[in-house]
């Protein structure tokens, strides 16, 4: 199934690729969603239900246009709680509900430029054959402590047909949306489609949904991985 197109960015406002990731889905209710959202933004449902997604990966070529990507500063894990939403103009798109860095100026930056829900975190990505594992611990601001450890296994590549719709659902995403002065902001993000494969969960213990105001997930997520897509962020407008 083709996957819904991106938007062409013709003037970015940062360069990204967003490597090693691994998704993680749970269903939520649509009602235990929409009272984590601001006015305008509703809870985008597949069948018939809200999702929350744990994304772990390693943010790459971190750069503004023009500025060269720097060894230190431009690499670093990120982890991210995040849902799917609708605006009052019918797109959709991504509500973050946390987003966990490991570096301290990636989030100052964000929290200044995007207004995004960044937290500094002590965190780790590694890679060793086809197995990857994910450390956060929470360093501030509160809840200090909040931690995501994950152990994956990455699969074989998606066949075609395997791409479905709730594979698109969770994955194709191209816009964020975010609070500035009181009112509804958005950006868009573009990027390929992503190149999907399965994964198997091997370890999982977390409490960063809970620290986003969700009850613990009662059962096993919805899993996707992939090596990662170069990604172009535009600039966010109300």
């Amino acid at each position: 199934m083709q996957a819904p197109p991106s938007p062409h960015l013709t003037r970015p406002v940062m360069y990204h690729r967003w490597s090693e990731m691994t998704f993680m889905h749970w269903r939520y209710p649509p009602a235990a969603i929409q009272r984590l959202l601001p006015p305008g933004l509703t809870a985008d449902t597949f069948d018939g239900t809200a999702w929350v997604g744990l994304t772990t990966f390693l943010m790459e070529d971190v750069r503004a246009p023009g500025v060269p990507a720097l060894p230190w500063l431009s690499r670093f894990p990120e982890t991210n709680v995040r849902t799917y939403v609708r605006d009052e103009r019918g797109r959709d798109g991504v509500w973050f509900l946390s987003l966990d860095a490991g570096r301290l100026l990636a989030v100052l930056g964000a929290r200044a430029g995007y207004r995004l829900p960044y937290f500094w975190s002590r965190m780790a990505v590694r890679a060793v054959g086809e197995r990857r594992g994910y450390r956060c611990r929470r360093r501030l601001p509160g809840p200090v402590g909040a931690r995501c450890d994950a152990v994956v296994e990455f699969g074989p590549p998606f066949e075609e047909s395997e791409r479905d719709e709730l594979a698109h659902f969770l994955t194709a995403r191209y816009r964020l949306f975010t609070t500035v002065a009181g009112r509804t902001a958005t950006a868009q993000i573009e990027h390929p489609d992503w190149p999907l494969r399965h994964a198997r969960l091997i370890h999982l213990e977390q409490d960063l949904l809970q620290a986003g105001g969700l009850d613990a997930p009662d059962r096993a997520p919805v899993l996707h991985a992939s090596s990662g897509v170069p990604v172009r962020i535009g600039m966010w407008a109300r």
